[in-house]
C-alpha cells in the first residue's frame, strides 16, 4: 500500500514539474523573442548629425623627410601617407600624448641629432619607434626609445648588461642612433633609405633594392610593416608641426616637461640604491624614473667606471614649482593657439 501511494505522489510530481518547465520554456521563448524596434528620436538624431562628424584630411602638397622629397604626385605615395594621417589623426589619445611626450624629450634629442650631423626629421622616427616611452620593450626585445637590439646596441657603444642598460638612456642611445643612421645613409646616400633600414636593417634594404633594381625607397614593394614606416614619420611629422590643422589643441600646462636635474658622479660600487636615494632626499622610484638605465637595485662596477646619475634638483617633481623653459613646449603652445 505504502508504495502504491508512493508512485502515485511521484507521478503526481513528474506531471507539475513538466508542466512547470513547460511554462518556464514559453517564458524564456517569448522574452528572448526579438524586441520591438524602437524609432530613433529626432531630436537626438538631429543632435547627433550635428555634433559628431568625421573629416577627411588635408594631404600636404609638397611633403619632405630629412629634406627629400616625398613624390605626393604618386596616387600611391599619396594614399599611403594619407592612411597614416588618418590613423594617427583619428588615434586621438594617443597622438595627444605624442605632442605631450615630445614636449619633454625632445629638447634633450634635438641638439644630439643637430650634433652628430642627423637631419632634426629624425626625432620624429623616435616616436615611431617607441612611442617616446623610455621603458619600452618589444616583442623581439629591442628596449628604450630608439628600439635597439641588444647585439645592435653593443656594435654602436652602449654598454648592456643586468645591471647598466644604456638603451634605455635617451641622450647616449640618440647617439647611437645617430651612429647607426650616419652609416646607412654613408651607404645608401638617402636618409630615407636610412630610416627604411632603421626599420627592416640594412642587409634587408640592400636585398630589396638590389632585387627589384631601384635605390628609391619609394619605389620599393616592401613588407607591410617597413611599407607604411617612413609614411607614418612623415605623418606624424605633419601632425605635430601643424597640430592646429588636424584638430590638436594642448595647452602648455599639459604638456609633458623634463624635471631639472644636475649630476652625480659615481666611480665605484653602490651597494643600495634605495639608501642613495634617500641619501638625496628622494625615493627609489624618483631615482630610477631619472635614471631608467641603471636596471638593478645596486651597481658592481668592478671596472671602476665614472657613471652620471641625474638628481633632481629641489622642488623639481612639483609642477606649481617648475617655469616650463622648453624651447619645443614653447613653440608648440604658440601653434595651438593659432
Amino acid at each position: 500500500m505504502t508504495t502504491r501511494n508512493q508512485l502515485k505522489a511521484f507521478k503526481f510530481l513528474s506531471g507539475s514539474f513538466l508542466a512547470i518547465a513547460a511554462v518556464f520554456a514559453w517564458g524564456l521563448f517569448t522574452y528572448s523573442a526579438e524586441p520591438e524596434k524602437q524609432s530613433p528620436d529626432p531630436s537626438h538624431l538631429e543632435l547627433f548629425q550635428e555634433e559628431y562628424n568625421i573629416f577627411s584630411l588635408p594631404v600636404p602638397e609638397n611633403p619632405t623627410f630629412a629634406g627629400e622629397p616625398v613624390p605626393i604626385e604618386r596616387s600611391y605615395i599619396r594614399e599611403s601617407l594619407d592612411r597614416e594621417l588618418l590613423v594617427n589623426t583619428y588615434w586621438q589619445s594617443q597622438t595627444l600624448l605624442f605632442i605631450k611626450r615630445a614636449a619633454k624629450y625632445f629638447p634633450l634629442i634635438e641638439p644630439i641629432l643637430k650634433e652628430e650631423g642627423v637631419p632634426d626629421d629624425f626625432k620624429y622616427l623616435a616616436l615611431a619607434e617607441s612611442a617616446l616611452i623610455i621603458r619600452a620593450v618589444s616583442p623581439a626585445g629591442a628596449a628604450g626609445p630608439w628600439q635597439f637590439m641588444k647585439g645592435a646596441g653593443n656594435d654602436y657603444g652602449l654598454e648592456i648588461n643586468s645591471q647598466v642598460d644604456e638603451r634605455y638612456h635617451v641622450e647616449k642611445a640618440t647617439a647611437a642612433a645617430c651612429r647607426f643612421l650616419k652609416s646607412s645613409y654613408e651607404k645608401f646616400g638617402s636618409w630615407t633609405l636610412a630610416a627604411a633600414a632603421y626599420n627592416a636593417g640594412r642587409s634587408h634594404v640592400i636585398r630589396q633594392l638590389d632585387r627589384q633594381q631601384t635605390n628609391n625607397y619609394y619605389d620599393l614593394l616592401l613588407n607591410e610593416e617597413t611599407g607604411r614606416y617612413v609614411f607614418r614619420i612623415i605623418a606624424i611629422k605633419e601632425i605635430l608641426e601643424n597640430p592646429v590643422v588636424y584638430g590638436f589643441h594642448v595647452k602648455e600646462k599639459d604638456l609633458y616637461y623634463m624635471e631639472p636635474t644636475y649630476t652625480v658622479e659615481v666611480d665605484s660600487a653602490v651597494s643600495d640604491f634605495a639608501s642613495f636615494a634617500k641619501g638625496f632626499g628622494l625615493s627609489y622610484k624618483e631615482l630610477k624614473d631619472l635614471n631608467p638605465w641603471l636596471r638593478d637595485d645596486h651597481l658592481t662596477n668592478s671596472r671602476g667606471k665614472t657613471y652620471k646619475i641625474k638628481i633632481p634638483e629641489e622642488g623639481a617633481f612639483i609642477r606649481n614649482n617648475h617655469q616650463q623653459t622648453a624651447t619645443y613646449a614653447s613653440e608648440m603652445h604658440e601653434q595651438t593657439q593659432q
